[in-house]
């Protein structure tokens, strides 16, 4: 394994303890993650700045291209005195937290639990909005369905209707013939009998030929 990429595996494994710890809610991690982060980014400004060289130093005899880039060394030393401020920085913080509530965790914004909750609260409103407009849509779908299926039950009654206004026409129409079927069968019967008492002038012409 070269240099190079044992600088930048210790870099990467650096950087990424120290943001694990720079989730954590004690002040006390978060200082130790800053430190972490700091060094391994450190550590990956030295592995992207070319092959290691001799001292930047232009004394009599030295070749430039056998010296280091001095640029990312004055990087690092300047990121280091940054981590070093913020250190103190962290430090401070987390002495005074101690002194006042006896720990160093970190605790809740007011304002930051505010904002969260108001959109919290506007997304459940546009939810709850939008929901209302489905339901309203709906309804308003079941509403024209029932005005259609009121309109067509409405149109089969009335139908229905005239088909029993015909029937009752045609019933009527029917008794109405039968009465009067009986009546003429009764006035044939009637003349039948007439008839048959009457004498018959064929049965007196037979009777006295016989």
């Amino acid at each position: 394994m070269s240099a190079t990429l044992a600088l930048v595996a210790c870099g990467g494994v650096l950087f990424a303890a120290g943001t694990a710890l720079l989730l954590a809610r004690p002040l006390t991690r978060i200082l130790l993650g800053a430190v972490l982060i700091g060094n391994g980014v450190n550590l990956l400004v030295l592995a992207t700045s070319g092959p290691a060289g001799q001292a930047a130093l232009l004394h009599p005899g030295s070749d430039p291209k056998d010296m280091a880039d001095p640029l990312p060394q004055a990087f690092i030393l300047t990121a280091i005195v940054i981590t070093l401020a913020v250190t103190a920085f962290l430090v401070t913080m987390a002495y005074r937290s101690w002194q006042h509530s006896g720990n160093d965790d970190v605790p809740d914004d007011m304002e930051d639990i505010r904002v969260v909750r108001r959109a919290t609260y506007a997304e459940e409103r546009e939810r709850l909005r939008a929901a209302y407009r489905r339901h309203r849509l709906e309804y308003r779908a079941l509403a024209h369905d029932q005005e259609e299926l009121a309109a067509r039950e409405h149109s089969a009654y009335q139908r229905m209707g005239t088909v029993r206004d015909r029937y009752k026409e045609m019933r009527r129409r029917a008794r109405a013939d039968a009465r009067a079927f009986r009546a003429r069968q009764a006035r044939a019967e009637e003349t039948a009998e007439e008839t048959l008492g009457e004498d018959d002038p064929w049965q007196t012409i037979l009777g006295a030929d016989r």
